[in-house]
């Protein structure tokens, strides 16, 4: 009996001191640095939103041209038979190129280890959004001069339009992207800290 005593006794003291512990000490959760990464969130930003501009001249490389008729002597212009589809084909490239340079931002800015966390998060994210607006900018411009035309076509003349973006959400692309990498590679490195103190 005295046994069972001494055992029951023995047991409720490992029971108190495993509880006692975490409420007399809870552990240090770090807080979110934001004095220390706004320069470099800045630099995040400015630099991935200079990233448009190469994206805006690789989609006017590689967006369709669509093939169109001189219909009227004035210049009225009828695409020929099913080069309309190239206006989806020219905003799937751009989206396409759009989420590659999304993907490219979200991972270089995880591995800025010493500054890791939501401030850099956002300033990659804008930046994304930036590039994504520049190259829907430079993109067409790039393009009109591709396919730009010297003198008035005759009538009758296929000429090769330039592509063009029809829809303004194709910037959302990128930052969604830079988003969702950044989002996964946090989950996957299940620090509290994201591995700061290790850079």
């Amino acid at each position: 009996m005295v046994e069972s005593a001494g055992k029951a006794a023995h047991r409720s003291s490992a029971v108190a001191e495993a509880w006692s512990v975490p409420l007399l000490f809870p552990p240090q959760r770090p807080r979110v640095v934001v004095k220390a990464d706004l320069l470099p969130a800045v630099s995040v930003l400015s630099t991935a939103a200079l990233l448009g501009i190469p994206l805006g001249w690789l989609w006017a490389q590689l967006a369709p041209a669509q093939r169109v008729r001189v219909v009227t002597p004035d210049g009225g212009l009828v695409p020929l038979e099913l080069e309309s589809w190239h206006r989806f084909d020219d905003l799937a490239v751009f989206g396409f190129l759009a989420m590659g340079a999304g993907l490219l931002i979200g991972l270089v800015t995880w591995f800025l280890r010493e500054r890791r966390g939501p401030v850099v998060c956002l300033a990659a994210a804008g930046g994304a959004l930036l590039a994504g607006w520049l190259g829907t900018q430079m993109g067409p411009a790039f393009a009109n001069s591709k396919y730009s035309v010297d003198s008035a076509p005759a009538l009758g003349t296929v000429l090769s339009q330039a592509p063009r973006l029809e829809s303004g959400w194709v910037i959302l692309a990128a930052p969604l992207l830079t988003c969702l990498v950044y989002a996964l590679m946090t989950a996957w490195n299940g620090r509290a800290d994201l591995g700061r103190r290790l850079g």
